[in-house]
Parts: structure tokens; sequence; C-alpha cells
């Protein structure tokens, strides 16, 4: 999180926001490109973010109260707390854990976060086939390389 540009506020804690480039986040990051490893990437490396980012997470929570304000320059302009990341990680964690949001949507094609806000890419149906290729295609061809 990084606090706001108003008086008396300061980027926290010192370190913040997370420190390497990910080329999935930002001016020009491709919709959904967070949501899938290339077949580029290693199995070693994707474990070895997921733990830097599990530390800077640990770290920003220890610093911080629930209650600090800042942003999430992803999430667009809004302010907030502490407690509101905690929480949507959470959320995002139990609904991917294991994957139950691709089982629900095989059982009643609901897809996204919620009914009227379904936090995915705007996109049509041909945008998601081809992503689906795509990702389809990513895993395919890291199955045949050796780790």
């Amino acid at each position: 999180m990084r606090s706001a540009d108003s008086p008396g506020r300061r980027d926290i804690p010192p370190g913040c926001p997370f420190e390497q480039e990910l080329p999935y986040v930002g001016e020009g990051a491709e919709a959904n490109a967070d949501m899938w490893a290339t077949a580029d990437e290693t199995r070693e490396e994707i474990v070895a973010l997921y733990r830097r980012a599990i530390a800077h997470a640990d770290t920003t929570i220890a610093a911080l109260a629930l209650d600090e304000v800042g942003r999430v320059p992803w999430w667009g302009d809004a302010e907030v707390t502490l407690h509101h990341v905690v929480v949507h990680v959470i959320a995002e964690t139990q609904r991917h854990a294991g994957h139950a949001d691709i089982v629900r949507e095989l059982i009643d094609g609901t897809a996204g976060l919620l009914h009227r806000n379904d936090n995915l890419p705007p996109a049509d149906e041909s945008w998601w086939r081809d992503y689906r290729q795509r990702v389809e295609q990513a895993a395919i061809d890291a199955s045949g390389r050796s780790n």
C-alpha cells in the first residue's frame, strides 16, 4: 500500500510498495495476465515470488495498524485500509484455493466475484475463448519442459 499524497502522509512501511516490478501490473499490462503462469516461468520462480510476497505482506501487517489508510494502485484512486486489503486477500484465497470458483462456474455458469460486480476484464466471448486457448497452450508447453 502507498499512503495518500497529502500532508503528513508517507510511504508505509519503508520499502513499500512491493519492490519487484511485475509484468502483469501497471500501464499496458494485459488483462488477466496475473491469473496464470507462462510456459517460460518455472515452478521455482513462481514459488520464490510467492514467498517474497508473503514476507512483504508479513512485514507490512506487522508495521501498520489495521486502520492505516493507503492505496492499491491497480484498484484505482480510492483509499483503502489495511484491514480492507487483508480481508480482500483472505476472500480471494478462499475463493481460489482448490479452484472452487471453477467448480461454481461449471455448476451454474456464474463467473467472477459477485453477480453485479464480477471483477473480470470487460471482454466478449471471443476474447475469453482466445484467452483460454492461450492459457491451455502455456500449460501444454510447460508440461513438455523438464523442471
